[in-house]
């Protein structure tokens, strides 16, 4: 199992309050990791500090460590910028810009010095593709990313992280707020993209978390109470809470 990155002993503070408890984790390439767990047990909080989200909310700090290509993000002189290039975020609710749909997709590979149109046009389309929308959307690219249904931003914001080659991709419940069609689809999606991306999903659903993901993790007040293979979590797991958890005894 080759690592993509790992956590060591990660724990994350709002003030005094310690969210999140000296995680242990590793997260293998090329493979969907289902973070489970009630409300308030830590797992988006978890996920914000895998590329460093949570230095945006005042009275936050992390200790612990985060190692990717053989450095830890947490230390000094981390280009967060190129950093959070490497690493890219999804959430919740779909959040387009209030730009076209083709600018939405630019945006971030201009930002990073490419100003070529053709190269543009190519990282514009390359990036839908990938995000299962070009056919959907290829003819109306100058429109409004405001005039595509929920799903279809949702998979929009996806390509907007994609465009500028991320190795590993954050999912805060991206399909949370979604039909079951257009939930089929980004799921459909998360799955083809692990092919060249380690993905990283919170998620509510047990049933979306059995479908999709390699390897699941049961956070509880913000600890790691398990992490197994998904099979394993969903069949076998060890630890009773899990098992409480996954049957809908508890949480």
């Amino acid at each position: 199992m080759q690592t993509s990155f790992r956590t060591e002993k990660l724990s994350v503070f709002y003030g005094t309050y310690e969210a999140v408890k000296k995680i242990d984790m590793n997260f293998p390439e090329q493979s969907v990791t289902a973070l489970i767990g009630p409300s308030g047990c830590g797992k988006s909080t978890f996920l914000r500090s895998l590329n460093r989200m949570n230095d945006e909310i005042v009275g936050s700090r992390i200790e612990g460590e985060i190692w990717i290509n053989g450095k830890d993000i947490n230390s000094p002189g981390t280009d967060v910028i190129e950093l959070r290039q490497n690493i890219g975020m999804v959430w919740q609710k779909p959040n387009p810009f209030y730009k076209s749909i083709y600018e939405n997709i630019a945006f971030g590979p201009k930002y990073h010095g490419i100003k070529n149109k053709k190269k543009l046009d190519e990282i514009v389309e390359s990036s839908l593709r990938k995000a299962a929308l070009w056919d959907e959307v290829k003819d109306r690219l100058k429109q409004s990313a405001l005039s595509l249904s929920g799903g279809q931003q949702q998979r929009l914001c996806i390509a907007r992280a994609l465009s500028v080659n991320p190795r590993i991709l954050l999912l805060d419940e991206p399909a949370s707020a979604l039909d079951p069609v257009s939930t089929a689809k980004v799921e459909e999606l998360i799955v083809e993209l692990k092919k060249d991306l380690s993905i990283v999903i919170v998620t509510h659903n047990m049933q979306q978390a059995a479908r999709i993901s390699d390897y699941t993790a049961y956070f509880y007040l913000g600890t790691l109470m398990e992490y197994d293979t998904t099979d394993t979590i969903f069949t076998n797991p060890t630890n009773p809470k899990t098992q409480d958890y996954i049957t809908g005894r508890f949480g």
